[in-house]
């Protein structure tokens, strides 16, 4: 009998059009000779799966549905929520009170890289380099000369949760600082206010399960446009390069790098790291747990790189999921 996989997408944030995409692209890497696919929107007004272009609501109390009186549930969550509840532990805590599989980070380390500034902070302690950033809350007073002090100019503004570059600037100029931290703020209750690190920005994808490491191939990113922005992510305004144009001891100390990074936040699935190249230093930007499967997605790309099909890799993380609840 086929298993049931729930592609969880949605959620709250401004992220959704984005899960929206990976939803589809989710449903289209699942094999269908071994599971029963269900997309399950989650939002702030419904939670509901959809058969056959169908909608029926899901019962909170145990995630399952009914289908003209057949209750469904589900075997394992595919979780492609970015942003919350799906990216940030809250999904992943529902799901372990109701003993559902899920194929994403556990709670702790999906909270802990959800929030730039405290992931940073954290895996700084074991020696991987990031770049130099303040943290602002909202409600509280800063004052623009001292950031500007401690970070330098140009630097950038982000929500301190969220992704997608929903809410980011690049601020060269002073008096542009205090609207991108406004702008940031709309997106996020924090703020991470971070040192501009020139150079070339590459992006690993990284898959482990019980029995298997998959460090895949690093792909180069060149935006068109000031910096990797929604447009340059999401509408094609951006030169992707996979493998990377990178030496092979960059390359292999950025697989290192990677996996250690996995290993330490204690993460499951796929996930995917990306950083700056600068002047032969690695920066960690940031650890995305719930990495985008949209057609001009990354961890896709380079999947077909690496000459994996992209169904067996699925596969094997459903199963793994499976076996280790």
């Amino acid at each position: 009998m086929k298993k049931n996989i729930g592609v969880i997408y949605g959620g709250y944030s401004s992220e959704v059009i984005v899960s929206e995409k990976s939803k589809n692209g989710v449903l289209s890497f699942i094999d269908n000779n071994l599971y029963n696919a269900y997309p399950i929107l989650i939002s702030e007004d419904k939670w509901c799966a959809y058969v056959n272009n169908e909608e029926y609501p899901i019962n909170k109390n145990d995630f399952s549905f009914s289908v003209h009186h057949e209750i469904i549930k589900i075997d394992c969550a595919y979780i492609t929520i970015h942003g919350a509840p799906g990216e940030n532990g809250e999904l992943q805590g529902y799901f372990n009170m109701l003993n559902i599989p899920y194929t994403t980070c556990d709670v702790p380390a999906a909270s802990i890289s959800f929030n730039k500034f405290t992931c940073n902070t954290y895996l700084k302690g074991f020696g991987v380099a990031v770049a130099d950033s303040v943290l602002i809350r909202k409600g509280s007073t800063y004052n623009t000369a001292d950031i500007i002090e401690q970070v330098g100019l140009p630097c950038f503004v982000k929500p301190n949760a969220g992704g997608s570059s929903f809410g980011i600037s690049k601020v060269k100029e002073r008096e542009d600082l205090a609207s991108a931290i406004e702008k940031a703020f709309s997106e996020s209750k924090e703020v991470i206010i971070e040192q501009f690190v020139g150079g070339t920005e590459v992006t690993c994808g990284v898959i482990k399960t019980k029995d298997d490491t998959i460090l895949l191939p690093l792909t180069e990113v060149i935006s068109h446009n000031e910096f990797f922005d929604y447009s340059a992510k999401y509408e094609g305004e951006v030169e992707e390069i996979t493998p990377a144009r990178v030496k092979d001891e960059v390359r292999d100390r950025i697989h290192s790098i990677s996996s250690l990074v996995y290993d330490i936040l204690g993460c499951k699935g796929i996930i995917r790291i990306d950083y700056i190249i600068s002047e032969n230093k690695i920066f960690m930007l940031e650890v995305n747990t719930t990495p985008g499967m949209t057609p001009t997605s990354f961890i896709p790309q380079q999947i077909e790189a690496a000459k994996l099909d992209i169904k067996e890799v699925f596969t094997k993380i459903i199963e793994d999921s499976i076996l280790r609840n």
